[in-house]
């Protein structure tokens, strides 16, 4: 296996012997909703010597019908973001879905985020590398996991090794992602820390995410566990107050109230791994 890049998000050492957090509602409410949450994320990521990066997204591009909730915006939601870093000392990322959206994306966060369906747009990905912050490459469900050296290798061009790669699960076509613990080997070999989003592989695509259906919540902790236990260097989670009420991604976001307990056997098994240096 190769030495991983240690990539410093804020004082965060990510791809070190330190398990993080990325955490957060999948798109970006209220501000009543997004102050809760990262108020309690940063107490339950202390507890249980987490560090975190606080995730929302201001505007989701991919929902399957128009009638369903996008996102504050641009301006509105980097301006909820900003308040949430400072407020809270966070670092924080945000998804990008334009090349044109980057640059006020850059002035706030401390990771930019490319999103799995975009993973090879080629503009996207070198806008987002030339800011010089970290970029979150997030695995496209359609790719092999081999071949996120694509997007990689035009991200070392511009010079930048601040590269984060994000497993999801691959879709097949039929609603529904399956996560292959092969491909967090394979993702490993491009030498960048490797982050796993475990509530997003459980979603069921197509399901209105409101519906229990939406998802299969019953897997999230198996293949979070296994997520770890192959040698993931970040767990990417989203969760929510009231995940029920959520805007997005209801059926598959995990409860504050039951987040420690999620984390708490993912942590320890991480550490178990590093003891005995996978």
């Amino acid at each position: 296996m190769p030495a991983t890049h240690i990539v410093e998000v804020g004082n965060i050492r990510c791809g070190s012997d330190r398990l993080f957090l990325i955490a957060g509602p999948c798109v970006i409410e209220d501000e009543t909703t997004m102050m809760r949450t990262a108020e309690r994320l940063k107490i339950v990521a202390a507890r249980l010597d987490l560090p975190l990066i606080f995730k929302s997204s201001f505007m989701k591009d991919n929902r399957s019908a128009m009638e369903h909730y996008h996102g504050p915006g641009l301006a509105d939601g980097l301006a909820l973001l900003a308040r949430i870093r400072e407020a809270f000392d966070l670092p924080v990322i945000t998804d990008v879905h334009y090349p044109e959206q980057v640059p006020a994306v850059a002035a706030v966060t401390d990771v930019v985020q490319i999103p799995a369906y975009l993973c090879m747009q080629t503009s996207l990905v070198m806008a987002a590398a030339r800011t010089g912050l970290p970029v979150n490459l997030k695995h496209g469900q359609f790719l092999a996991p081999a071949n996120m050296i694509k997007p990689v290798a035009k991200i070392e061009t511009t010079g930048s090794h601040r590269i984060l790669l994000t497993e999801r699960g691959y879709t097949f076509g039929y609603n529904d992602l399956v996560v292959d613990p092969r491909s967090f080997y394979e993702l490993r070999q491009t030498g960048y820390p490797v982050v796993f989003d475990v509530t997003h592989s459980i979603r069921r695509y197509g399901i209105p995410s409101k519906d229990p259906r939406g998802s299969r919540r019953e897997y999230l902790n198996t293949i979070a566990r296994a997520g770890v236990a192959a040698g993931v260097h970040g767990l990417f989670v989203e969760a929510h107050p009231e995940p029920a009420d959520a805007r997005c991604d209801a059926a598959s976001q995990v409860p504050l109230s039951e987040l420690e307990t999620f984390l708490k056997p993912l942590v320890e098994i991480h550490a178990l791994v590093s003891r005995q240096g996978e």
